[in-house]
């Protein structure tokens, strides 16, 4: 690692590219091992990364949860001078292979071809955590240079959807209070996530009365009850309240079913998932309100079965990071000196960003290597954009903790 660390755009990309070959070996040890969310353990994917930061006298701190399971792991470079800390997070564990007879190659084979890397996490986010470490290598190298602290957080709790790394080390029992921002490293390069619809997801369930199916008196059946509702939720209006900084407007969705059993039986009870994607001026209170207007005008019409009850799973806001945000500038100005435009963009899928927002933690996503069949079956990353995304994290890095 001879290359200097300025935050010049030749220099960040010429140690970018003496890296490369190396974050390359890296991305594949990690794929080669199965890390799928919920199904694998996630002791071997972590050890390999631990590893290779522990040869380069970056020390590591497994995290676990209130179980005792492990969820993730952090590695933190302290500048010599006082300042701010950023994190830059990428996760470890994956989304399941799906149908492993349809790939072109094994999903944990690491495959290169014509320029491509195949495997499951190529993309998500393996690729992310290899350039992140790379970059924290190059940093503890000139700490006499930074003001701050730069945290690598590795998530294995993501695909899960409980982000029980993030969230053990945000708001767990020594979580640090002066998080001044932090980067998430999902793949894409022509966008940068400033922003995102937020959620506010709900279980509800639906009374009927249970009866004999063939029997000669009928019962309201709570599938019935529950299509009715089904109907009422999907064509239900929802403010638009676009604007320019938050062009999205809400959207609600009915997402799972589940009730009755056999045949014989008239079912008493029918729950269904409902997603509400919120935003700026439809927030989650509005959302909670419109629910419980719906809901209510179908348990009018039902008389003789139990209201509906709601019960409120996740609530995460809806978030946009302004134009002179210094994390937003940070990397968009990097990227655009070193040739690469990206655009700053609010999402309609939630992130992890909404759920840091919640905390009042700036947060980007969605800027890292080119990518195809993310979740899907041929999940790979075209390996020629590795040097250009871990210069521009290296750059806007170096200007975040030079203040």
């Amino acid at each position: 690692m001879n290359a200097i660390n300025r935050a010049g755009g030749h220099d960040v990309l010429a140690a970018a590219t003496e890296d490369h070959e190396s974050v390359i070996a890296l991305t594949r040890e990690l794929v080669s091992i199965p890390s799928r969310g919920g199904i694998d353990p996630y002791e071997p994917v972590l050890n390999q990364l631990s590893g290779w930061l522990n040869e380069r006298n970056l020390s590591t701190t497994v995290l676990k949860d209130k179980t005792g399971a492990i969820v993730g792991m952090t590695c933190e470079i302290r500048g010599d001078q006082p300042g701010p800390r950023w994190v830059l997070d990428a996760c470890l564990d994956t989304a399941p292979f799906g149908d492993e007879r349809a790939w072109k190659h094994h999903p944990t084979s690491a495959t290169i071809e014509d320029g491509w890397l195949y495997g499951r996490g190529s993309a998500d986010s393996k690729s992310g955590a290899a350039i992140f470490c790379h970059l924290g290598a190059r940093l503890a190298a000139i700490t006499d240079r930074l003001h701050g602290s730069l945290v690598l957080l590795f998530d294995v709790d993501e695909h899960t959807g409980v982000f029980g790394g993030a969230k053990r080390y945000f708001e767990g029992p020594d979580a640090p209070d002066d998080v001044t921002g932090v980067m998430i490293g999902y793949p894409g390069m022509d966008k940068l996530v400033v922003g995102g619809r937020g959620v506010h997801r709900a279980k509800l369930h639906v009374h009927g009365v249970a009866s004999h199916s063939g029997g000669s008196k009928a019962t309201p059946s709570a599938i019935e009850k529950a299509a009715n509702l089904i109907r009422v939720l999907s064509t239900a209006e929802l403010p638009d309240g676009a604007s320019p900084e938050f062009p999205l407007a809400g959207k609600l969705t009915v997402t799972a079913i589940e009730g009755g059993h056999g045949y014989s039986v008239t079912p008493d009870l029918c729950t269904l998932n409902v997603d509400v994607r919120t935003t700026r001026t439809f927030d989650d209170e509005d959302a909670a309100r419109l629910l419980k207007h719906l809901v209510d005008q179908v348990d009018d019409a039902w008389p003789g079965t139990q209201p509906t009850l709601i019960q409120i799973d996740t609530r995460w806001p809806a978030f946009a990071l302004p134009e002179g945000s210094p994390l937003r500038t940070a990397i968009v100005d990097s990227a655009s000196r070193l040739g690469v435009e990206v655009e700053a963009k609010i999402a309609g899928p939630s992130n992890i960003g909404n759920y840091l927002a919640g905390l009042n933690i700036p947060a980007t996503a969605g800027y890292g290597v080119h990518y195809v069949g993310l979740h899907g079956t041929d999940e790979r990353i075209r390996l020629d954009t590795i040097p250009v995304v871990q210069a521009t994290y290296h750059a806007a890095v170096l200007a975040l903790l030079s203040v």
